[in-house]
C-alpha cells in the first residue's frame, strides 16, 4: 500500500509524503502508521479522525483533516490523506 499525505495552505502543497507498507498488517494499520509517520515527518501531532474524515475515506479512500482535527494551532489549512496503491 502506497499512502500520499500533503499539508496545504493557501490553496498551495506546502510539504507531502509517500509512505509504502507491504507489510502483513490490515489496512487500517496501514493508514494508521502511514498518517504516524508522516506526522513525525512533518513535526505534528497526529489529528483526531471526526466522523466526516471517516466517511469520506470509506467512500473515496482519502480524507481532509482541518485545523479542528487537531489540539495544538497548526500553521497550515488541511492536511490530506490518499491512498494511491492498494495492495492486492
Amino acid at each position: 500500500m502506497r499512502t500520499w499525505i500533503k499539508l496545504f495552505h493557501n490553496n498551495h502543497m506546502i510539504k507531502d509524503t509517500t509512505v509504502e507498507d507491504y507489510s502483513g498488517d490490515s489496512r487500517t494499520h496501514k493508514v494508521m502508521n502511514a498518517l504516524e509517520k508522516a506526522c513525525l515527518e512533518f513535526d505534528l501531532e497526529k489529528p483526531i479522525w471526526l466522523e466526516t474524515n471517516i466517511a469520506d475515506f470509506k467512500r473515496t479512500a482519502k480524507t481532509r483533516f482541518n485545523k479542528d482535527s487537531f489540539i495544538e494551532s497548526v500553521e497550515f489549512d488541511y492536511l490530506e490523506l490518499h491512498v494511491i496503491e492498494e495492495d492486492f
